[in-house]
């Protein structure tokens, strides 16, 4: 049972990773080129606070409690992107250093 259910978190893990729309623009802001993009990307926080607060008003209007779920993946996602303004600019100082190393030693040798 336990090995059935691990197996179970990896494939979800993996569609998750492949189609939902923030995990893949999370994956393009990662690569190199992205990281520069990290800063303006924590704006999206404010489009998903304003949507989890968007559901909460249709639900105490007497929408359907299944908005619940997606409210809490809107705050969910907010944080992701919160989160990863801060990230990203340590990832690229990381980046920038490496780079000038590497063009330091190639001008040595």
């Amino acid at each position: 049972m336990l090995r059935f259910i691990w197996i179970a978190s990896l494939y979800v893990r993996a569609f998750m990773r492949r189609l939902m729309p923030t995990n893949i623009v999370l994956d393009k802001l990662r690569s190199r080129r992205g990281l520069k993009w990290g800063i303006p990307a924590m704006l999206l926080a404010v489009v998903y606070f304003y949507l989890a607060a968007l559901m909460s008003v249709l639900v105490e209007h007497d929408a359907s409690k299944w908005l619940y779920p997606v409210m809490v993946v809107c705050v969910w996602n907010a944080f992701k992107f919160l989160l990863y303004g801060p990230v990203s600019l340590v990832l690229l100082a990381r980046v920038r250093v490496a780079e000038r190393h590497a063009i330091r030693r190639a001008s040595i040798a």
